[in-house]
C-alpha cells in the first residue's frame, strides 16, 4: 500500500496531512487525514471515528483538536466512515450506505464486497499508521455517534489494540435504537446475536472492558436532540454499574449534537488519552 499525500498544512507547528490509497479490506480508494505533533518523536496515536454522514474532513476541519494534540504529543488519525465510489453499493437515506459504515463488516449484499470497515480500521488502518508514521505502538480510539459506536466497540472487541477509549454522543445500544436496527439488518442479516456482539453496551455488560480500560470517557449533550431515542447514553452507565465497570457519563448542560458540542470538550479528551498512553507497548 502507498499512501498518497493530496493536501498538507502547518498547524500549531505540527503537520497535517490529508491522505489517499488503495485499501485491500474494502476493495476502494480510502481517505484519512493525519496529524503529527512537532518534534522528532515517536508519538502515541488517537484514532478519530467520525459519525453518519462524514467524511475525514468533518474532525479535521470542524473539531479543533489540534492544539491539544501538539501540547500533548499525540498523533490524531481520522479516516472517512465509509467505503465510496460508483462501484460500492449505497441507499438512497442518509443511515445507510456511503456514509453509514458503521464500523462493522458486512456479512449481506449488497454491502459484503466492500463495506468491511471493522477490518479496514483495526487491521489495515493501524498497520499503515505504524509503517508511515513515528508512533509508539500505543493508540487510543475515540469518536462522535455512529463513531462513538464504532470507538467503543472495537475498543472492546480488540483489547490487543487499545489502550484507552473515549466518545461523544454514541450510539450506546444500535440493537436498541432505529439507527442500529436499520444498519445491523442491512449488513449483518436478522439475526440479533451477530448484532449484540457490536453493542457498547451489551459488550461492557458482558464485561469486555473490565481490567481493560481503568475509566472510559464519554460526554453527552443533554439538549441533543438524538438523546432520547437514538443514543440512550443511561445504558452504558446501567451495565457499567452491573459489572464493576469505571464509566465517566459527563452530561453537558445546552450542548446538541453537532461539532461545535465537540469543539467545545475535545481537548479533554485528547487529554485523557494522552494520559493513557504513555510509556511503550
Amino acid at each position: 500500500m502507498t499512501l498518497q499525500t493530496t493536501k498538507t498544512h502547518i498547524v500549531h507547528g505540527g503537520v497535517l496531512k490529508y491522505l489517499r490509497h488503495d485499501s485491500a479490506a474494502t476493495g476502494t480508494p480510502m481517505t484519512l487525514s493525519v496529524f503529527t505533533p512537532p518534534g522528532e518523536g515517536p508519538f502515541p496515536v488517537l484514532i478519530w471515528l467520525s459519525g453518519l454522514t462524514c467524511t475525514e474532513d468533518n474532525f479535521t476541519t470542524k473539531a479543533g483538536a489540534y492544539e491539544a494534540a501538539a501540547k500533548h504529543g499525540v498523533i490524531i488519525v481520522a479516516p472517512d466512515t465509509s467505503p465510496r465510489g460508483d462501484g460500492v453499493a449505497d441507499d438512497p437515506a442518509y443511515d445507510l450506505g456511503q456514509g453509514a459504515g458503521f464500523y462493522v463488516d458486512a456479512t449481506q449484499a449488497p454491502w459484503a464486497p466492500h463495506f468491511r470497515m471493522e477490518t479496514y480500521v483495526t487491521d489495515e488502518l493501524i498497520a499503515l499508521i505504524d509503517a508511515e508514521f513515528p508512533t509508539t505502538g500505543v493508540r487510543g480510539v475515540s469518536g462522535h455517534s455512529m463513531g462513538g459506536h464504532g470507538a467503543l466497540t472495537l475498543a472492546q472487541r480488540h483489547p490487543d489494540l487499545f489502550q484507552s477509549v473515549s466518545a461523544f454522543a454514541p450510539i450506546s445500544s444500535p440493537t436498541r435504537c432505529a439507527w442500529g436496527e436499520k444498519a445491523f439488518t442491512a449488513y449483518l442479516g436478522a439475526d440479533r446475536a451477530a448484532w449484540a456482539e457490536h453493542d457498547a453496551a451489551l459488550l461492557i455488560e458482558g464485561g469486555a472492558a473490565r481490567g481493560v480500560y481503568d475509566d472510559i470517557l464519554v460526554d453527552q449533550g443533554d439538549a441533543d436532540s438524538f438523546l432520547t431515542d437514538q443514543l440512550k447514553p443511561e445504558l452504558l452507565t446501567g451495565a457499567a454499574a452491573a459489572v464493576g465497570q469505571t464509566l465517566t457519563l459527563r452530561m453537558q448542560p445546552g450542548y446538541d449534537h453537532s461539532y461545535f458540542f465537540m469543539a467545545s470538550f475535545i481537548a479533554d479528551h485528547v487529554a485523557f488519552h494522552a494520559e493513557r498512553l504513555k510509556g511503550p507497548a
